[in-house]
C-alpha cells in the first residue's frame, strides 16, 4: 500500500481553492483520521466513506488510515470532499491506479449506500479548479449541468461510487483522459434535493410591466433615470400609490447581464443552493425581503458555514425594501458599506469572507405609521412626534447614499381612466441607448455606469461642468441642503439625464432637474 492522492476544492465565500487530498494506509490499530482543519461535517466523512466503499464492493481495509487535506491552514467545510477522500483512500489501497486520479478533481457527497449526492456551490468550485489548471472534474450527475457552465471544464457526472471506480480502473495507467465518458448533462436533476431552484417568497423574478402602472408620470420618469444610470431610489407616498409596483417594474427596464456579471450572480445562487440546473442567470435578480429580516440574513454570515446574504443575492440586480422604516435601524445602517463599495466583508475568527453586493437599492415608505399623512393629512391619526420620528428611522447617512428621492402622490380617478403609459420594452430601449453612451464615455475607466463614477473623477477636467451649469448645485451645497456626497450624486443624475436625451454633456437644465429629483422627498430637506 502507498499514499493515494487526488484533488478537490474548498469553498471560501463564493470562491474556491484547490485542495490536495492525500491518504495513507498502513498496518496498525483500525483508525480513520482526517486532518487539515475540517469542520464537523467534513470530519464525519470517514464514516460515510467506509460505508459507501463497502456497499460499492470495494471495502476499506481495517488498518490505520490518515487523510490530509492540504493546505492545512484553510478551513474545510461541508460534505463536498467525501468523493475525493474516498478516491484517495481507494488509490492508496491499490483499487484505483494512482496516475489516473492525480490531476482529476472530485466533488460530491457520498451516501452510505455509495450514491454520489449533489452539493452546493459547484459552479465556483469548478471555476476555481479550471483556473488552477485542473480541467477534468467528477461531480454528481445532478450537478453536471451546472459544472459544465464553466468554460474549459471537462465534466463527468456520476451517480455511484462504483461507477467512479469503474471509470478510473478502465483508464489504467495511461493518459487520464482515455476512456472518460463526459456525461455533462445527466438525466436525474430531480435528485438535487436542496440544490434545486428556489421557490422562496421575495426572491422570484419580477414579471410586472410598466404599462400596468396607472398615472405617476414623475415616478415613472424617475424609474427610467434609475435604470439608465444605475441609481438608487427612495419613494415616499400613501398606501396604494403604486410604489411597490414601480419597484417591481425596475428589473424589466434593465438589460441582460453580461458574461462576467452572469457568472457572479450564478455563483451566488449556486452557493445558496438556489440555482436552476443548466443555465447562467441572465436577468437581473429582484430581491424583496420582509421587514422582519435580520441583519445577518441581509448582509450574510452564519455561525458555521458563512453564507452570502440577500444583498449578495441582489448583486447586479435590485434590492427592494418595502416599508423601509419598519426595518430595524441596525439592519438599515448595515447597508451603508455595500452601497459605497459594492461588496460585503464578513469577518469571523477563521477568516474574512468577501461577497459581491453591487445592487440597486429601492426603498419605499409611507409618510407616517397610519399612511394617511399626505396632502393636508386630514385623515391622519398619528401624533406629531410619530410623524417626525417615522421617516427619521431612515437615518441621514443611509439616505444620503440614495441618489433619487421623490414623493409619490395618490392616484387620481383621472389618472386611472387614462390607463397606463409606455411599456417596459419601450422604456428599456431608451435605457439601453443611455447605457451604451455611458459605456462609450467611460470605456477607458473601470466603470460603466454613471452611478459608479467616483465624485473626484466627476470633478476632473474632462468631466467637470462649467460654473454656469452647476450654479444651482453650488448654491444648495453652500446653504447646507446638500452634502458633498449629495452634490456628487446629483452630478451623476445630471449626466444620466443628458445620456437619456442624447446630449454629450449636461446643461443647467439637467443639473436643475437632477437637484429636484434628489431633494423632492420631504425627508431629503
Amino acid at each position: 500500500m502507498s499514499v493515494g492522492r487526488t484533488r478537490t476544492v474548498a469553498l471560501h465565500g463564493i470562491t474556491g481553492e484547490v485542495v490536495d487530498v492525500e491518504a495513507d494506509v498502513v498496518s496498525g490499530l483500525p483508525a480513520f483520521t482526517i486532518g487539515g482543519l475540517p469542520d464537523t461535517a467534513c470530519r464525519q466523512s470517514s464514516d460515510r466513506v467506509k460505508a459507501a466503499a463497502s456497499n460499492s464492493g470495494h471495502p476499506v481495509p481495517a488498518n490505520r488510515i490518515t487523510v490530509n487535506l492540504s493546505p492545512a491552514w484553510l478551513p474545510k467545510t461541508g460534505s463536498a470532499h467525501d468523493l475525493a477522500i474516498a478516491v484517495a483512500v481507494l488509490t492508496a489501497t491499490g483499487t484505483i491506479p494512482g496516475a489516473v486520479v492525480d490531476r482529476v478533481v472530485h466533488i460530491g457527497e457520498l451516501g452510505l449506500d455509495g450514491r454520489v449526492r449533489p452539493v452546493r456551490g459547484v459552479l465556483p468550485l469548478v471555476l476555481a479548479a479550471v483556473d488552477a489548471g485542473y480541467e477534468r472534474v467528477v461531480v454528481a450527475t445532478a450537478n453536471a449541468r451546472e459544472a459544465a457552465l464553466v468554460t474549459g471544464a471537462q465534466v463527468t457526472g456520476v451517480r455511484h461510487l462504483r461507477e467512479v471506480v469503474g471509470r478510473h480502473v478502465l483508464t489504467g495507467g495511461g493518459d487520464p483522459g482515455e476512456g472518460w465518458d463526459e456525461d455533462a448533462t445527466g438525466d436525474d436533476a430531480g435528485d438535487a434535493g436542496s440544490v434545486g431552484p428556489s421557490t422562496a417568497p421575495g426572491t422570484a423574478p419580477s414579471t410586472r410591466d410598466l404599462s400596468e402602472v396607472a398615472g405617476q408620470p414623475e415616478a415613472r420618469f424617475a424609474l427610467e433615470v434609475a435604470a439608465a444610470g444605475g441609481h438608487h431610489l427612495f419613494m415616499v407616498g400613501p398606501p396604494g400609490a403604486g410604489k411597490t409596483m414601480l419597484a417591481q417594474c425596475l428589473p424589466t427596464l434593465l438589460p441582460d447581464l453580461d458574461d462576467a456579471a452572469a457568472l457572479q450572480v450564478t455563483a451566488v445562487e449556486s452557493v445558496l443552493g438556489q440555482l436552476a440546473a443548466g443555465s447562467l442567470v441572465r436577468r437581473p435578480p429582484f430581491v424583496a425581503p420582509h421587514h422582519s429580516a435580520t441583519q445577518a440574513s441581509l448582509i450574510g454570515g452564519g455561525s458555521g458555514v458563512i453564507r452570502p446574504g440577500l444583498v449578495s443575492r441582489a448583486h447586479r440586480g435590485v434590492l427592494f425594501l418595502d416599508e423601509g422604516p419598519e426595518f430595524s435601524s441596525a439592519t438599515l445602517q448595515a447597508l451603508r458599506q455595500p452601497l459605497e463599495s459594492g461588496q460585503v466583508s464578513v469577518a469571523r475568527s477563521r477568516g474574512l469572507h468577501t461577497f459581491p453586493a453591487r445592487f440597486q437599492l429601492v426603498v419605499a415608505a409611507n409618510p407616517c405609521p397610519c399612511g394617511m399623512g399626505h396632502g393636508k393629512a386630514a385623515h391622519c391619526s398619528c401624533p406629531p412626534r410619530a410623524l417626525r420620528d417615522y421617516l427619521g428611522r431612515l437615518a441621514g447617512p443611509l439616505l444620503d447614499r440614495v441618489d433619487l428621492q421623490l414623493q409619490v402622490a395618490a392616484v387620481t380617478r383621472a389618472a386611472l381612466l387614462d390607463g397606463g403609459g409606455e411599456s417596459s420594452a419601450q422604456v428599456a430601449a431608451r435605457v439601453a441607448a443611455a447605457r451604451a453612451a455611458q459605456a462609450a464615455r467611460l470605456a477607458r475607466t473601470p466603470w460603466r455606469l454613471n452611478a459608479d463614477v467616483p465624485g473626484p473623477r466627476l470633478r476632473e477636467r474632462d468631466l467637470r461642468l462649467p460654473p454656469a451649469a452647476t450654479a444651482d448645485l453650488d448654491q444648495a451645497l453652500d446653504r447646507g441642503i446638500l452634502t458633498l456626497r449629495g452634490y456628487d450624486r446629483a452630478l451623476r443624475i445630471a449626466w444620466t439625464l443628458a445620456d437619456l436625451c442624447g446630449r454629450d454633456r449636461p446643461d443647467r437644465d439637467d443639473v436643475g432637474q437632477a437637484l429636484t429629483l434628489r431633494t423632492h422627498a420631504a425627508v431629503a430637506a
